[in-house]
């Protein structure tokens, strides 16, 4: 008998199947009839269910003096049922965020900061005392499932008169703890684009990818840079990193119609950000990309597989017999909606999604709308 079974879950590509939970993994798919378990719920059939939504890039370390929020608030109550803090704490504090953590019901990792202070500062990597190797190695080693890889902030206000230097190091820490995924913030140089570019490729994920700042990924007359389509031949991700600068409509309707998608959808959240706007959550995120011409399957992957693959969550992202009985319910709203970049410019989308409930290792929370909608046929 199985603990779980969910009845008819509509998949993004509109296939329907039976998904059986045991002991917080996914156990049998497909059509199963004569199944039985503790427990039954029967979707309506304008419910999608999908692998559990990721959200690669966010800042929920509720302890931040700069950018903070609570993971569940940006997690399963919005139908997030893993969250990715990047780089919010490093070596001296990310061992109380992983007490934290446990106590959340939403899955939560970190990318250390290779600032052993972490985001106490808005120029956390100006101080070359502040980069120890030996310190955010052991902080690694610390927490081998919770820190899951590594956040340097590249940008000129952040390293002060380091240059790259920050970012040779976080190279070396990359390879000194058997290749953890590498996640780079570029905004204002210096460092340029350029410099940044040379060095990444295979495991890294450079963030904040669509912004119109001097050093965004196109050159002035809207072609992708050189440097960056090298990085990229070598196996560099792009990662949204919305956030609350980094996002233009202009850059990223230039860069997807010369087929430069992002390989992640991701928020840059954290609480002012979520309440105020311009980010919201994740599904706002994801609906603002139905409007910039992906399509439904396309838009899950960014938030389900391929964020799961850039991090080597091997057992989430995915519906596949012995992950993660991690998913979200979501329903897709036909209904006007209005988005804003972080450069003040709108767009008008026509349809949105809509999380219903989040389940994670075999829990289900449900959404503000959940308990409200119509979920179930049980």
């Amino acid at each position: 008998m199985y603990d779980l079974l969910i009845k008819h879950a509509r998949m993004a590509a509109d296939e329907i199947i039976d998904i059986a939970i045991v002991d917080g993994k996914i156990a049998a798919m497909g059509c199963l009839e004569k199944a039985t378990a503790k427990e039954t719920i029967h979707l309506d059939r304008n419910v999608f269910v999908s692998a559990g939504w990721i959200d690669g890039h966010t800042h929920c370390y509720p302890n931040s003096p700069i950018y903070n929020d609570e993971p569940d608030a940006i997690g399963v109550t919005g139908g997030v049922t893993t969250v990715i803090d990047a780089g919010s704490t490093g070596a001296d504090d990310v061992d109380d965020f992983a007490k934290i953590a446990k106590n959340c019901k939403t899955e939560v990792r970190a990318l250390l900061n290779i600032s052993r202070i972490g985001l106490l500062r808005q120029n956390e990597l100006a101080d070359k005392n502040d980069i120890d190797l030996t310190l955010a190695k052991d902080a690694v080693e610390r927490h081998p499932d919770f820190v899951v890889g590594l956040k340097a902030r590249m940008s000129g206000s952040v390293i002060g008169e380091n240059g790259l230097a920050p970012l040779k190091s976080a190279k070396q820490l990359q390879h000194d703890c058997g290749c953890l995924p590498l996640m780079v913030h570029v905004g204002n140089a210096p460092p340029t684009l350029e410099d940044i570019a040379v060095l990444l490729g295979e495991g890294d994920i450079l963030t904040h990818c669509f912004n119109d700042k001097p050093n965004r990924i196109l050159t002035p007359d809207g072609k992708l840079r050189d440097a960056v389509k090298a990085a990229m031949e070598r196996g560099m991700l792009l990662d949204i990193g919305h956030g609350s600068a980094s996002f233009s409509f202009d850059v990223a309707e230039m860069s997807i119609n010369q087929g430069i998608l992002p390989d992640i959808i991701s928020s840059d959240i954290y609480c002012k950000n979520r309440i105020n706007g311009p980010v919201f959550g994740l599904a706002h995120l994801m609906s603002m990309f139905f409007t910039l011409g992906l399509s439904h399957e396309q838009i899950i992957e960014r938030v389900t597989t391929n964020v799961a693959h850039a991090l080597r969550l091997e057992t989430k992202g995915q519906l596949a017999l012995g992950s993660d009985a991690d998913l979200t319910l979501y329903d897709i709203e036909q209904t006007q909606v209005t988005f804003t970049d972080t450069e003040g410019d709108t767009r008008t989308g026509e349809q949105r999604f809509a999380p219903l409930a989040a389940i994670v290792g075999g829990e289900m929370t449900l959404t503000e709308k959940g308990q409200t909608h119509h979920v179930f046929n049980s």
